[in-house]
């Protein structure tokens, strides 16, 4: 039954075209039989003309539902002239109004609902019934009217539902492509984020290596102490990147289970102590002080000031020269997080800081300033008077959602 019922949806011509030999069978049967019936009008050849045509209404109705509608008006102002009372074939009107109300044009649609409140009541007038009183003869009006409003009301209701479904699906579809678009703009901001948290990581924490490396190797043979304390220095900060990159391509992974122990948190504004000790230990000193009362602050402000200290003592160590030492304040105030962050360094130009290193290949203070945008802060960056650097930010201290 399944398969029928798609093959009769895909042949929906088919369809028609058999109700119509269906109906041209009964209307013929219907017009011998009633031909030379006392109170008969017509004849046989002029009924079976009209039951064709009103037939072939019913095979074409899909394929031209206006050209039909305007065929059977015509055909119905013959049966009027030629005197050709009704048949069954003349149940193509019922087809044919609804048909135009359902797909239709609108002034189809109107020709076919004015056309049938009508043709009730010229058919009773044009044949009446004899042995009918005329409140009888209104009421046979009455009743043969409301199958035509029916057919046409049916019609009407089934065009204004395809048309809902319609709207449902475009809105559906557009729904879908901006869904598409919103999961791209998402994927391409989690690549950037990304991208930053691999710079500071890579950047501060393989500059720490090299610092070391290169000191334990000045001093390999003169202080062996000392050479063996940069290189606990550097494993402790090469596992510290390992553990942040594992974490930070982690995010990359998908359909996979990992462990919850497996990656370290992200960093917070406690651990700003750690990176200043581990900055010490490396040969940068550097002056911590924090003012203010401290509390919990939203994860997204507590990273972005960890990678403002990061980044600004990173590009210290690897444009400041020698000789050169740092400073970072970190002040609570009521609605937001400053930050200030100095060395006294030779410094490098400008334009270098801004493009994120002496090879030009890094993110510097764009990244910063990206991340500073994210929390809706403000930062200010710039050589200081007499020499040095100074990095400024204000994080406020929304509240989280």
């Amino acid at each position: 039954m399944q398969r029928l019922y798609d093959f009769l949806r895909r042949h929906p011509a088919w369809v028609d075209a058999f109700w119509a030999v269906v109906l041209l069978g009964v209307s013929a049967v219907s017009v011998v039989n009633l031909d030379g019936t006392p109170g008969h009008q017509g004849t046989v050849p002029e009924g079976m003309a009209v039951s064709a045509a009103l037939c072939a209404v019913v095979a074409l109705r899909r394929r031209f539902p206006e050209p039909m509608l305007l065929v059977a008006v015509v055909i119905g102002l013959v049966q009027l002239v030629l005197d050709v009372e009704t048949t069954v074939a003349d149940f193509a009107m019922l087809v044919i109004t609804y048909t135009v109300a359902a797909v239709g044009a609108r002034w189809a649609s109107r020709l076919a609902l004015a056309v049938s409140l009508c043709a009730a009541t010229v058919a009773q007038m044009r044949w009446p019934e004899e042995q009918a009183s005329f409140p009888g003869q209104v009421a046979i009006a009455v009743f043969q009217t409301v199958p035509f409003a029916l057919a046409w009301v049916l019609g009407d209701s089934m065009r204004t539902r395809r048309a809902y479904f319609a709207q449902l699906e475009e809105r559906a579809a557009r729904l879908e492509k901006e869904r598409e678009a919103q999961a791209k703009v998402a994927v391409a901001a989690e690549r950037a984020r990304i991208a930053r948290e691999l710079h500071d990581v890579v950047a501060h924490n393989v500059s720490v290596m090299v610092v070391q490396a290169d000191g334990a190797a000045y001093v390999m043979d003169a202080a062996p102490d000392q050479a063996k304390k940069a290189l606990e220095t550097i494993s402790s900060t090469g596992r510290q990147a390992l553990a942040e990159m594992r974490r930070l391509l982690g995010v990359l992974r998908t359909g996979e289970h990992q462990e919850s122990g497996e990656y370290v948190p992200q960093p917070d504004v406690e651990q700003i102590d750690d990176l200043v000790e581990q900055c010490r230990s490396s040969g940068l000193p550097v002056d911590f002080k924090v003012e203010g009362t401290p509390r919990p602050l939203p994860s997204g402000v507590e990273l972005t000031a960890y990678r403002i200290v990061q980044e600004a003592l990173t590009n210290t160590r690897k444009h400041g020269g020698p000789n050169a030492g740092a400073s970072v304040r970190l002040v609570y105030f009521d609605d937001g997080l400053g930050l200030l962050v100095e060395d006294d360094g030779k410094g490098a130009p400008h334009e270098l800081y801004e493009e994120g290193g002496a090879d030009g290949q890094g993110h510097g203070l764009i990244g910063m300033r990206e991340r500073v945008g994210m929390v809706g802060g403000t930062l200010d960056a710039g050589p200081r008077p007499g020499g040095g650097f100074r990095i400024s930010a204000l994080l406020p201290l929304k509240p989280a959602h």
